[in-house]
């Protein structure tokens, strides 16, 4: 906190006394329209100080009233949601653009010609998202100014995509839709990897993949008998044979089908495989994954630092603004921001009305005297606060009956209760379905099943009546558990009902008939699966699943970030491999080709793989994830290789070494850090007052208690060298 001796006031002190006398009593005056308009400019600094803080953004941008303005205007929920919808309309452009992905099938054997959209009209759909893009970084320029503007790689980055992206877009419309040049896209901000840990560690695997292949190509080498040859000529047949299986051994897709032909001949050659696999696969992979895993945790723990300081800044700018110096008789002056001021500040943040009301009384508990800086400060742990909403009050029974049955069907018990019979509902259905599976549909007697079904579907209801009778309908709906049981239970009669109205009462020999894709008793019984989500509400008493699923459920909130990288390396890699690999993959001759016993087992063709290729974006997608998963990657790298060139191998190796080794490592990184945060976290952030434990937390506050609080001087030395904003102390 700023001593009582400051030289000056501050910003919002100066203005507050521009309209009043210098008096120990404190008298009022009408104050000037200038002082009016320097408040008011102050308190919207405040705003958009503390609205920076909830978000972690950085305080660098203009602070003049106009600016503060367009700031709010640009980072507005409205504002934000169009931008959000522009990108996604202009990524999605690429599932429409020739060539088109809407057929019903990506098989090349019966694959129709696509539909393309006329001319033009991607090309203006673009041209718009293009403009809104512009607009946005010129916008984003202007606030932040342009020192801060050259200074910014990110956006000096974004600013030439946009570039290229106008002149590809100008070249696809003086082509009249001849050439497809309009794929080029934005490349979102990525995490930055330290890859001198990881080059070293590659440098190894690349000496064990190439000091390997020697030892396999001599070793192998077909003067021996028949089965030395057979190796030879299937796997180790020339250096980029011999490379490229052992590079797929790496990833054990390929084992034991590899060693089989030599191990078959020789129990001695599975020593060479076994130890291979030891170095490559069980050690220098794991190790990649280990240095993939400590950079990912220096960056992230770089970057919440980061977040947490924009948090603090925010917070002590927000502030240096609203502070004021009073003077009262017979005390020293002080310095801090009052309540109303805060207050009135706090209605105009962008900020839902359950954190507002908590911070108000929490405000409201200091009485009217003046924030210090340190009480300032902690109202931004506010904002982090869970939010449980308090459950509505139960209606009050007169009779003692009616107490009595509210407090049993409003029990835990009772919910336990539903899910015994939710779990039976289940038990019957994978029963019969075994049972009939070998069971023509035709002959199918589905009397008792029907009868079953009529029962719990009656249960169903009955429980939602009771529920709603013990918790009121406003409480019923409150929980979300009861709600989504409430709807799939209207969902559930209403199928019921109408089964029942179509094909009658359930009776011997009762087999209600197929219309359409499914019958509305199959669509039923699919309905019935999902009650398996009320075992949910056991989890929070169980520990084990408690942390697990609060694990997954984090990732899924937190997935933001990361989901964005690999979207963009599936965009980039698909609109390549299009370019690269796109009408290549041809069957020669007829289309029953696949059906060709003369072709290899386990080949492309034989397995019937024609549906993986690059002719259109959708396709392209699916053939990465298929590769990605590196199950059968091999088949993919022989099959592209024939068909287009032994060069198509560096893009397959390319996308692996991207996909699997580094964001899936990433992936894991972000599990195991989540994961043993909160196994070994016993202490929460408390709730609001009354509020249970919850599984929401955000990815900045799992790691809050390592992060290191940035100091007074820390804070008041970035403040000083603001570039567009002058502190009065």
């Amino acid at each position: 906190m700023a001593e009582p001796g400051s030289e000056s006031e501050p910003l919002l002190g100066r203005a507050h006394r521009a309209g009043q006398p210098d008096s120990p009593a404190g008298r009022s005056v009408p104050a000037d329209p200038g002082s009016e308009a320097r408040r008011d400019v102050c308190l919207d600094r405040a705003v958009v100080f503390i609205e920076d803080a909830i978000q972690y953004r950085s305080i660098n941008h203009r602070m003049d009233a106009r600016s503060l303005w367009l700031y709010r205007w640009y980072y507005s929920d409205l504002c934000q949601w169009v931008l959000s919808v522009t990108i996604f309309l202009d990524l999605a452009l690429a599932f429409v653009e020739k060539p088109s992905s809407l057929t019903i099938t990506s098989d090349v054997r019966y694959r129709g010609p696509p539909w393309n959209p006329p001319c033009g009209l991607t090309e203006s759909v673009e041209g718009v998202c293009l403009l809104v893009f512009v607009a946005g970084v010129s916008v984003k320029g202007y606030l932040v100014g342009w020192a801060q503007f050259r200074r910014s790689s990110w956006l000096l980055a974004y600013v030439v995509v946009l570039a290229v992206s106008l002149v590809d877009w100008t070249v696809s419309l003086s082509l009249l839709c001849k050439e497809n040049s309009s794929m080029m896209k934005k490349t979102l901000k990525c995490i930055r990897w330290s890859l001198r840990e990881m080059a070293s560690v590659m440098l190894l695997l690349a000496l064990h993949l190439c000091l390997f292949t020697m030892f396999g190509m001599l070793l192998f080498t077909g003067e021996q008998d028949d089965w030395e040859d057979r190796e030879r000529l299937v796997y180790f047949r020339n250096l980029q044979e011999s490379l490229t299986s052992l590079l797929v051994l790496l990833t054990t897709a390929n084992n034991p089908d590899v060693m089989i032909p030599a191990y078959s001949k020789n129990r001695a050659y599975a020593i060479f495989f076994i130890i291979f696999t030891l170095i490559g696969s069980l050690f220098l992979m794991n190790l990649l994954t280990a240095i993939i895993y400590n950079q990912f945790r220096g960056y992230l723990m770089k970057s919440l630092q980061t977040s947490l300081n924009r948090r603090r800044l925010g917070t002590r700018a927000a502030y240096e603004v609203l502070s004021m110096e009073v003077q009262q008789a017979g005390q020293p002056p002080r310095i801090g921001v009052k309540p109303e001021d805060f207050l009135q500040v706090l209605q105009k943040v962008q900020l839902d009305s359950t954190h507002k009301q908590a911070i108000v009384e929490k405000v409201l508990s200091y009485g009217e005297e003046l924030l210090s800086a340190e009480e300032f400060m902690k109202l931004s742990n506010e904002f982090d606060r869970r939010v449980v909403q308090e459950q509505p009050p139960r209606p009050v029974y007169r009779s003692p009956f009616l107490r009595t049955a509210q407090l049993f069907f409003g029990h835990t018990c009772f919910d336990y209760l539903g899910n015994l019979i939710a779990l039976g509902n289940l038990l019957s259905i994978c029963v019969f379905l075994v049972m009939d599976t070998d069971v023509k549909p035709q002959d199918r007697d589905d009397f008792i099943l029907g009868v079953l079904n009529c029962v719990f579907v009656l249960y169903y209801v009955l429980e939602l009546l009771l529920k709603v009778f013990a918790l009121g309908p406003r409480g019923y709906v409150s929980s979300p558990s009861n709600l989504f049981d409430g709807l799939l239970t209207l969902v559930l009669l209403v199928l019921e009902v109408s089964t029942l109205a179509v094909y009658s009462l359930p009776h011997p020999g009762w087999k209600p008939d197929v219309m359409g894709l499914l019958s509305l008793w199959e669509m039923a019984r699919l309905l019935n699966m999902l009650i398996v989500f009320r075992f949910l509400r056991i989890i929070p008493s169980m520990k084990l699943m408690a942390v697990v699923t609060s694990t997954f459920l984090d990732l899924v909130r937190n997935m933001r970030a990361f989901g964005g990288v690999l979207v963009v390396v599936y965009y980039e890699f698909a609109i390549v491999g299009i370019s690269l690999f796109q009408g290549v993959v041809v069957p020669p001759g007829n289309s029953s080709l696949a059906q060709n016993s003369s072709m290899p087992c386990g080949s492309f063709e034989q397995l019937e793989y024609w549906a993986n290729n690059f002719d259109d974006f959708a396709a392209a997608l699916v053939t990465l994830w298929n590769v990605m998963v590196v199950n059968n990657w091999q088949v993919f790298l022989d099959a592209f290789h024939r068909y287009s060139g032994p060069w198509s191998k560096v893009y397959f190796v390319s996308w692996w070494l991207v996909s699997s080794v580094i964001w899936v490592n990433l992936f894991l990184a972000l599990i195991l850090e989540n994961f043993l945060q909160k196994w070994d976290r016993h202490s929460h952030l408390p709730s609001l007052p009354g509020a249970p434990q919850a599984f929401e937390r955000r990815v900045e506050l799992l790691f809050r208690d390592i992060l290191e609080e940035p100091t007074e001087e820390e804070l008041m030395e970035k403040l000083k060298h603001h570039p567009h904003l002058e502190l009065c102390r």
